[in-house]
């Protein structure tokens, strides 16, 4: 070992694999199967390895490793937006550990903005330098019409189902939870709604209304007792929500929301008008990001197993590629849990409600 330090320190170069194998006393080819799949290799044939490998400080190559066993172990997220939002934070975080867990690297990418952001993505994914491509939401940057639904590569989605019914998808009980939402303020004595909604044609956006409108014919109230006002997700969104829940003339006191940072934006501009939440309105959220646990007053939402999306998303991926002929559950189901906090109560008296907005009209 100390020879083969000399010799690279006498040549000025970096370790290269041969030097490696000289110093296990081993060829080049085991010492690839080491590193490239340890389980092939004796325990101690292996540590040898990994003591040349520390010992001369060797880098792999990882463009021709990729070349050698067909497998470059990097993969895709393309994300709809830069700025997924706290929410996709969490679904992120979640696929990152569970990919670099198995030895993959992940890059994150996004279609949103110039037709040229998403032709480098599908440039990317046709020139077999993934492994795989995580999905979120749905979208399929479709560029001079080539999609990646063609590309034949492994490629899952989280949150949305795609086109494709074979592709995998993570998703959550979205109708069940939009139920949930709004049982519970119906269950506070609520009898009009608002639904603050998510962006048109969105898979979740549909899902939820559904499950909305369902839930209100069920509880014996008709098409006028919800009023639909369009959203994007996002707290600008939200904000504009309020002002235009502000200027309706009988306002409704239970108010769904199709994300958390909708709410969030929806009660500042409803709070600055004058109105109290939940004195004069309730209000439930949808995602469970943290910060709603520390907003005043702190949410009422649905919260989503955001990491446990992104680690499901990351296991199917991974099934994939290690066996390209699996078949794949089409759908992965989990749970999204309503979680209680002080921006709901009790619906307040008619008298008083009519009373308040009386004033904050005046």
């Amino acid at each position: 070992m100390d020879r083969a330090k000399r010799v690279l320190r006498s040549e000025g170069r970096a370790a290269r694999i041969s030097d490696v194998a000289t110093a296990a006393g081993v060829s080049t080819a085991t010492v690839s199967r080491a590193l490239a799949f340890p389980d092939r290799v004796s325990e101690a044939t292996r540590l040898r390895v990994l003591e040349a490998v520390r010992e001369l400080n060797y880098t792999p190559n990882e463009a021709a490793r990729a070349l050698r066993v067909g497998a470059t172990r990097m993969i895709l997220v393309i994300s709809p937006y830069l700025y997924s939002g706290a929410f996709f934070n969490g679904v992120i975080n979640g696929l990152d550990a569970e990919l670099a867990s198995a030895g993959y690297t992940m890059i994150v990418g996004s279609v949103d903005g110039p037709i040229e952001k998403a032709r480098r993505l599908v440039d990317l994914v046709y020139s077999r330098q993934l492994d795989g491509v995580v999905v979120l939401t749905g979208v399929d940057p479709v560029v001079e019409g080539r999609s990646l639904l063609d590309a034949e590569i492994p490629i899952v989605s989280i949150c949305s189902p795609m086109s494709k019914p074979s592709v995998p998808a993570v998703l959550i009980d979205d109708e069940e939870c939009a139920r949930k939402q709004f049982r519970h303020l119906f269950a506070l004595g609520h009898r009009r709604f608002v639904y603050l909604s998510g962006a048109d044609q969105h898979y979740s956006e549909i899902v939820r209304y559904r499950g909305v409108r369902k839930e209100a014919r069920a509880s014996g109230l008709g098409e006028a007792d919800v009023i639909r006002l369009a959203g994007l997700y996002t707290l600008e969104s939200g904000a504009e929500a309020g002002r235009r829940y502000l200027q309706l003339a009988d306002r409704p006191t239970g108010i769904v929301c199709a994300s958390d940072e909708m709410a969030i934006g929806f009660i500042k501009t409803v709070s600055e008008a004058g109105l109290r939440v939940p004195r004069d309105l309730s209000v439930v959220g949808f995602d469970g990001i943290p910060f709603t646990r520390y907003y005043e007053p702190s949410l009422t939402t649905i919260v989503q197993p955001q990491a446990a999306l992104g680690a499901r998303g990351a296991e199917a991926l991974l099934t994939l590629i290690r066996d390209p002929l699996a078949l794949p559950t089409p759908r992965i189901g989990l749970r999204g849990e309503l979680r209680i906090g002080g921006s709901t109560g009790p619906a307040p008296p008619a008298a008083v409600h009519r009373q308040r907005q009386a004033l904050l009209s005046s």
